[in-house]
């Protein structure tokens, strides 16, 4: 399972590199850093969710 949300993060990764590449190649900066934002902010829901099922499993765990 930590296997395929690494896998999940680093394809989201390649993508907002490319894409933010060939936006600057293309002469818009300013879309490419809203597409390297985007994908951060992506990166960061699905961590959160992350977070909240270990949270859960530990309240659980402990009977919290």
């Amino acid at each position: 399972m930590e296997v395929d949300l690494i896998f999940k993060i680093a394809a989201i990764g390649i993508v907002v590199a490319v894409l933010n590449q060939l936006l600057v190649r293309s002469g818009r900066e300013e879309q490419a850093m809203m597409t390297t934002l985007a994908g951060v902010i992506v990166v960061l829901m699905i961590l959160i969710g992350e977070i909240e099922r270990l949270f859960a499993v530990v309240k659980q765990t402990f009977g919290f």
